[in-house]
């Protein structure tokens, strides 16, 4: 099992926050995320800001458009992951970004410095498997996971592919769309986690539209893991504490999995 893998243990539904490095700013999304370790958060997933990030609904495209105001790059989300390490946080972190600027950095590089940094994987939501055998050889080479999204219309045989390819989870996107707060989780859910579960081993997380303690749990009683993104940085960004809310936030989701 892979360090990601081994954090979906097989007692419990493992929590895994979505954050936005240099949202609102550099050093609060490093305490922020800090803060949702301290909370509980099993993994982490770290987004790299594009400018782009067409999976993304209006909470996360606004989180990354100013964290690039802010003047981001991939070199500061690299320094992001190593400093969070630097500071002792050992669960893993996953980076989630869009296959351009990975591309404009140099894809082997950035495969090497974030392993260097201390990155556990990546999600790349715009990189189809059937266009990733670099990438999965590079981090093959570098010992690092790199995890395929599932949505509920895939096709038998993309179903197979994802699953074989995933290395350390498979990530289930819940609805068709884009990232972002529902009212309610899709009824068709737990047929759709079943199928899945039929064709791999691998743990299974579900993302996009979990936004309360009662979804997650919901959720949690169907899947492995727990993916929650945009309500939390909503959490942060009204809050004069951000830091303070990321940390009840997802408190509040801990003791819901729990």
């Amino acid at each position: 099992m892979t360090k990601i893998a081994d954090a979906f243990g097989k007692e419990k539904n493992a929590l895994m926050p979505y954050f936005t490095i240099g949202y609102p700013d550099y050093q609060t999304s490093i305490n922020v995320i800090q803060a949702c370790v301290d909370a509980g958060a099993d993994l982490m997933e770290l987004g790299m800001p594009f400018s782009d990030p067409l999976a993304d609904g209006p909470t996360i495209q606004h989180s990354t458009q100013v964290a690039l105001e802010n003047g981001i790059t991939v070199k500061d989300c690299l320094k992001a992951v190593a400093e969070l390490r630097e500071n002792g946080v050992k669960i893993p972190l996953i980076l989630m970004g869009y296959i351009n600027p990975v591309l404009a950095y140099g894809m082997e590089k950035f495969v090497t410095d974030a392993a260097q940094a201390g990155a556990s994987g990546f999600i790349i939501p715009d990189m189809p498997p059937s266009e990733a055998k670099e990438m999965t050889e590079f981090c093959e080479k570098s010992g690092l996971d790199i995890i395929f999204l599932l949505p509920p219309n895939s096709s038998d045989e993309r179903m197979r592919v994802v699953t074989e390819l995933s290395r350390g989870f498979v990530y289930l996107v819940s609805v068709l769309g884009i990232t972002g707060e529902r009212d309610a989780l899709p009824v068709a859910l737990s047929a759709f986690v079943a199928k899945v579960r039929k064709l791999t081993q691998k743990p299974l997380a579900v993302g996009f539209g979990i936004s309360t303690p009662e979804q997650a749990a919901a959720v949690g009683e169907v899947a492995d893991g727990v993916i929650v993104g945009s309500a939390l940085i909503k959490a942060v960004g009204q809050a004069d504490d951000p830091v303070g809310a990321a940390r009840e936030f997802v408190q509040n989701l801990k003791e819901a999995l729990s």
